[in-house]
């Protein structure tokens, strides 16, 4: 199969270096002196469960040139992905399977807008992991899978096919049967991400201190409660399970949309926390602790929009 990585930060590169690392035909899309150093030095992945180091990756600034493909894997900023919609266009074939990874629940619905549906599959993963250096990817915490499944619930034989593929390059890989359900529980515990920004604190410290890991906990449960407000299957207990999952994270561990409200970048504050906010006006649910996290993230995501 020929695959296609487009975005190389923390989680394209992780799973496409180990998708390359496996001998798969391996194209990933890149830009800047990132780029530059996988052409130089090749794809470094600096992991818990084990470094390695790929030489001689294809990689390419252009979506176009990477041809048509049999497998997209798009590991972008959720903000980052309609405004390629027509470049990956271009590269989709009648069978082309395309796995969006990014964070929140609203990307295969903009990939339907110029992308036939049948080419779309839902996806996510689990992994904490960033971009260190030029050509060097850090993974420092939780046990990566990359979790996808048919958008009607189909067992489909094509997404077992490159379930098998993954396997054999070490991604614990997954089909789910209801990936909607699948990617709302990530979307629960993902918006925490904006509260650690505004209280500028790590997972540890949030978790350490009563009164922020309830917060924590009543974030998490405006969302699970919105979403028995959309019809989506999350269990009763969803929100002790991601609780507990929290407290095994490294100390220091973040998120990827914490640091760049830190570091004063645009984020994916809409299609997180902002998300949550619309979805409760039309469900009529209210959310103040998403309204509050949203709200204040927004002067930054000015700035950052207007540098």
């Amino acid at each position: 199969m020929k695959i296609v990585v487009i975005g190389t930060g923390g989680v394209g590169g992780y799973f496409g270096g180990l998708l390359c690392k496996g001998g798969n035909d391996v194209t990933f899309i890149g830009r800047g002196e990132h780029r530059m150093a996988i052409l130089e030095n090749g794809l470094t992945v600096k992991s818990i469960k084990g470094d390695f180091n790929v030489k001689d990756v294809q990689i390419t600034g252009n979506i176009r040139e990477a041809g048509p493909a049999d497998v997209i894997i798009i590991a972008l900023k959720a903000w980052q992905v309609r405004p390629l919609l027509d470049d990956i266009a271009s590269i989709v074939k009648d069978e082309t399977v395309i796995i969006p990874l990014e964070n929140g629940v609203s990307t295969p619905d903009e990939l339907i807008e110029k992308i036939p549906s049948r080419n779309i599959v839902g996806g996510m993963c689990r992994i904490i992991s960033m971009i260190e250096s030029p050509g060097v990817i850090t993974h420092t915490g939780v046990d990566p899978v990359m979790i996808f499944g048919e958008l009607d619930g189909a067992l489909s034989d094509r997404l077992i096919r490159i379930k098998e593929l993954f396997a054999a390059s070490g991604i614990d890989a997954r089909v789910s049967a209801d990936i909607k359900s699948e990617m709302w529980r990530k979307f629960i515990s993902i918006c925490v991400s904006g509260l650690l920004a505004v209280c500028r604190a790590t997972y540890g410290e949030m978790r350490e201190i009563p009164q922020t890991r309830q917060m924590m906990r009543d974030l998490m449960s405006e969302i699970y409660l919105l979403s028995k407000a959309a019809g989506v299957k999350v269990e009763p207990d969803y929100v002790d399970k991601a609780m507990a999952f929290i407290d095994t994270y490294s100390y220091d561990a973040t998120s990827s949309l914490t640091r760049d409200v830190w570091d004063g970048k645009f984020s994916e504050i809409e299609y997180q926390n902002g998300t949550v906010v619309r979805l409760a006006e039309r469900y009529g649910i209210d959310v103040p602790l998403n309204r509050f996290v949203y709200a204040s993230i927004l002067p930054v995501q000015r700035r950052a929009l207007n540098r």
